[in-house]
């Protein structure tokens, strides 16, 4: 055994396997991959330029969205382009280097996106179930502090991460059955005992997402019975279409990462399409989520086209 492993210091670069059809196919996916994330970097940049231009948007909930899409833009942006390349390249290579970045941005930003969807559902809380606060409790002091923290968070976890993955000894292979570096395929190409990281790695993934999930469960609670006390229907689909978008992000990233996780690594194939839906669907879906179903949003876009439309008649006159 000693004469065959190797140390990750001797590993110079992993070979990212990406998916297993024949060429025609690769063709559509990479067709397909440009597709999403052409939406992804419309979506968000202009989600981002709404609410930095319109002074309308300027409230706790558009400071919280704007974060959502600049790391939605980020983590995307992390995975996509060398997947797309891939798609070409007869080698399939990622550097070491690479692959540790690649690992260590995408666990800061997904990590940080679960702490800030908790935020935004705190910010539903109050701004639902204390309306006559919501100004002085959701400050901008306190909005800065938790998207901060938020950061701080999903950066501490992405070192732990990443130290911990990269300090594994990769004998048994370079091929990561992936197309991105992840936890689970770098295990499978990994000789190392995996017993004491994988306690580890699930005591960590616990203290992220357990205060997160209980943050967002209690906070619809309270929402809940906040809103059924409202006589008036209007009322109830007012409040209610506030918290839709919120919880339709927070169904889509959570269903998709559980999956993910939490079932037996045992199909690799289908955790590629899995992955798919947190890596480039979600984060192509965010923006169209909260324009289609937010009137401010729709108000915000309608008049900054009628103002490009004045402009380009002003000009041409």
């Amino acid at each position: 055994m000693g004469d065959r492993e190797t140390n990750h210091s001797e590993v110079t670069d992993f070979i990212l396997v990406g998916f297993r059809v024949s060429a025609e196919l690769h063709i559509l996916l990479f067709l397909l991959f440009l597709l999403v994330y052409a939406m992804i970097l419309l979506g968000n940049l202009g989600m981002m330029t709404i609410i930095m231009t319109d002074p309308r948007l300027n409230t706790p909930m558009y400071f919280f969205l704007g974060n959502l899409s600049f790391i939605d833009l980020f983590y995307s942006s992390v995975i996509a382009p060398k997947a797309m390349i891939n798609f070409w390249s007869e080698s399939k290579s990622i550097s070491f280097t690479g692959c540790v970045t690649q690992f260590f941005l995408f666990a800061l930003f997904i990590v940080t996106e679960g702490f800030l969807l908790a935020a935004m559902a705190y910010d539903r809380f109050i701004a639902i179930c204390n309306p006559l606060l919501y100004s002085v409790q959701m400050s901008t002091g306190l909005c800065t502090q938790l998207v901060a923290g938020s950061y701080f968070c999903g950066c501490i976890s992405s070192v732990l991460q990443t130290s911990m993955t990269f300090t594994l000894s990769f004998c048994a292979s370079r091929a990561v059955d992936h197309f991105y570096c992840d936890i689970r395929p770098l295990h499978r190409i990994s000789c190392s005992d995996l017993f004491i990281y994988k306690v580890v790695a699930f005591s960590l993934s616990a203290i992220i997402i357990l205060p997160t999930v209980i943050v967002i469960i209690v906070s619809y609670m309270y929402i809940l019975s906040t809103v059924l006390k409202i006589r008036s229907t209007e009322g109830r689909k007012k409040a209610f279409s506030t918290c839709s978008s919120h919880l339709g992000v927070v169904s889509v990233l959570y269903g998709a990462v559980f999956f993910m996780y939490l079932t037996p690594d045992r199909l690799p194939e289908l955790s590629k399409v899995a992955s798919l839906c947190y890596t480039l669907v979600t984060p192509m879906l965010n923006p169209l989520i909260y324009s289609l179903r937010n009137k401010d949003v729709k108000e915000a876009v309608k008049n900054i086209l009628e103002t490009k439309k004045y402009t380009f008649f002003q000009f041409y006159n």
